[in-house]
């Protein structure tokens, strides 16, 4: 698998809308990060590389739903942790989730299954999408995940995404232990 060498300046050119508006954004909070372009990465086994290269794990994330679909959760969690529905459930003390369906991802934040990241949270302008951390993520130095596609992936402090990224977006993480 290709991975780039690691740069710290913003791509000269983007993947998507999504991609340029979370980079802007993260230039217009000062955040400083480590950035490697990639070959498609699609499943957590093809992120290992990538992981040695950045010096931080890729975190897992996938999105979920109740099922009247009015309650959406992203969650982020460690890359070798098996997500389990009834565990989050009853961590959320709600009665079921299910994986959300491609058109609600692209809806409520902007990428199809497999791209999914906590940072695509900038779409959610309405902020009808919690983010739930693992509180093993959430207490790890940095933290690294794919921008909005698998073919580029960050790594930033824990601390920036908790305390500056995620409020300036109108969002705050939800630790819970899954």
């Amino acid at each position: 698998m290709y991975i780039s060498e690691k740069t710290t300046k913003l791509p000269e050119t983007f993947n998507s809308e999504l991609e340029e508006r979370i980079f802007r954004k993260l230039d217009d909070l000062k955040i400083e990060f480590e950035l490697v372009e990639n070959d498609p990465a699609d499943t957590m086994e093809d992120c290992i590389e990538i992981d040695k290269k950045l010096g931080a794990e890729i975190r897992k994330t996938v999105v979920v739903c109740n099922r009247q679909k009015t309650v959406y959760s992203l969650v982020v969690m460690p890359a070798n942790k098996r997500f389990e529905t009834k565990v989050f459930a009853q961590k959320m003390e709600c009665a079921r989730v299910s994986f959300a369906s491609t058109d609600d991802l692209l809806d409520k934040i902007g990428v199809v299954p497999g791209s999914a990241s906590v940072l695509c949270i900038i779409k959610d302008e309405n902020n009808e999408v919690q983010v739930v951390i693992d509180k093993e993520v959430a207490d790890a130095e940095y933290f690294a995940c794919n921008i909005s596609d698998s073919r580029r992936h960050i790594k930033i402090k824990t601390k920036d995404l908790l305390e500056v990224i995620l409020p300036n977006l109108g969002h705050d993480a939800k630790i819970v232990e899954l």
